[in-house]
């Protein structure tokens, strides 16, 4: 089965906080709504319940699930529709609660307590997982029951449903892993972005791909642009002030000094970068606009080094933005097919780590690196975010997630600038350092893996 997943997919539109507990939830509700009507159910529904279990249980109110169930109930798609109207969507419904049109249509009267986590019970298909029932006027029994997994990145998946499966017969360069990639890169005399794009225009045509790839990176880059001008606290009840504002103001202001003064030797590259990261995942901590890449909690780190190639590489240009795109799609698939994206099921080295890896190969590509050095750069980068726990403060993605963004996003560029200085060869491959990842998640205690029970999520707080 080929490993490959459009960037299309990978790189979705959607809101904040958590493409697992947010996108994803929202995604599953509306899904479970629109079958009802499909089913000829809708018009007898009178209330609706749906219970969030393990790490949507546990981390759900900081991440913002509740809300997002109530709007996809409501028909909202996270890529279409207001971040205000999707914030606080659960609470406005009170104790005595709420009319919410189900599918837009149906009017239910929801409350608060219709919606009941569940952090110690978990479903054999995904530690994300959510149940949705629906009643009847009089009926002891639902009319209508369903479980969803959120997989990551956004993804969902109907419980009895088969395992996603690529359409092998739509990609030309089929691959399953690393191995198989680079050697369609030696047959053809191409590069991982080659290999990429010949699948996204078997599935989507030139036309639709370039433009699918273009609005990705313009809702990046307002995501960076919005971030870094917005003032104020996250919300929370951490107190976590946004931090990019003044960044920028401190780096513009160095910037100016060493245009009046070309003597000095202030590098502010790295700082920049930071303050990219900074901007991107402080708006996906405030539920704005961001882009899943390839998870909301990750999502600063793709933009961020895409900005650094912008602003600090010569020669630097719209094609190769979606060359970097694509190369970190390449790279992206091998994760999801072989390992995971999702925090609950491996921990951070599954968001940061692959995110990571993404980036440092997508630049690798950009600054001219061949097949085997940007295979090399992805591998250094996920090599060293091997064990990296999720723990989430809160259960709120800003502490350590945000500055982990801006730390990562320096290892990529570090991972790329040395992948280019071999050439190509080295000891441990990326498959290896996958499959490496795989096996950690597993290993890794249920604590560490987004349910907020261990690590920082504790020791915070106790002290």
């Amino acid at each position: 089965m080929t490993a490959f997943v459009s960037a299309l997919d990978l790189f979705s539109i959607g809101i904040g906080p958590s493409s697992s507990h947010t996108v994803g939830p929202m995604r599953a509700a509306r899904a479970f709504a629109e079958r009802l009507g499909a089913d000829g159910l809708l018009e007898g529904v009178t209330r609706i319940t749906c219970s969030l279990y393990g790490s949507l249980g546990a981390t759900g109110l900081g991440h913002g699930t509740p809300d997002a169930v109530v709007a996809g109930l409501a028909g909202l798609k996270p890529d279409e529709c207001d971040p205000a109207d999707v914030r606080g969507a659960w609470s406005r419904l009170g104790a005595d609660g709420d009319e919410v049109r189900i599918a837009g249509r149906q009017p239910v009267t929801m409350t608060q307590a219709d919606i009941s986590l569940e952090p110690r019970t978990r479903l054999p298909g995904h530690p994300n997982a959510l149940t949705f029932q629906a009643w009847g006027e009089a009926d002891a029994l639902p009319i209508a029951e369903e479980t969803y997994y959120s997989i990551g990145g956004g993804f969902i998946r109907r419980d009895g449903d088969a395992p996603e499966q690529s359409e092998v017969r739509r990609h030309p360069l089929p691959y399953s892993n690393a191995a198989e990639l680079l050697a369609l890169c030696d047959e053809h005399g191409v590069s991982f972005c080659d290999v990429a794009r010949s699948n996204e225009v078997a599935m989507h045509g030139e036309q639709g791909i370039d433009a699918g790839l273009d609005a990705i990176w313009a809702a990046m880059s307002e995501c960076v642009q919005h971030g870094l001008a917005t003032e104020g606290t996250l919300p929370g009840g951490l107190g976590v002030k946004r931090r990019a504002p003044e960044v920028r103001r401190r780096l513009e202001e160095y910037d100016r000094e060493r245009s009046a003064d070309p003597s000095s030797l202030r590098d502010t590259s790295t700082e920049w970068l930071h303050a990219f990261a900074l901007a991107v995942n402080e708006e996906n901590a405030s539920g704005g606009r961001v882009v899943t890449a390839p998870t909301n909690g990750a999502a600063g780190i793709i933009p961020a080094v895409g900005h650094y190639y912008q602003r600090f590489v010569p020669g630097a240009d719209a094609a190769g933005i979606g060359r970097y795109l694509l190369t970190a799609a390449a790279i992206a698939s091998l994760v999801k097919k072989n390992a995971s994206i999702s925090g609950a099921e491996g921990g951070c080295q599954a968001e940061v780590g692959s995110a990571c890896a993404m980036a440092a190969g997508g630049l690798c590509a950009v600054l001219g690196g061949t097949p085997r050095q940007i295979e090399n750069a992805a591998e250094i980068a996920m090599e060293h975010h091997l064990g990296l726990t999720c723990d989430p403060v809160a259960g709120l993605v800003q502490v350590p997630c945000i500055e982990r963004n801006a730390i990562a996003s320096s290892t990529a560029v570090s991972a790329a600038r040395l992948a280019l200085h071999g050439d190509g060869t080295h000891v441990v491959s990326l498959d290896t350092v996958i499959e490496t990842m795989r096996q950690t998640g597993l290993d890794m205690m249920t604590k560490y893996k987004e349910t907020s029970e261990g690590g920082l999520a504790v020791n915070v707080i106790e002290c």
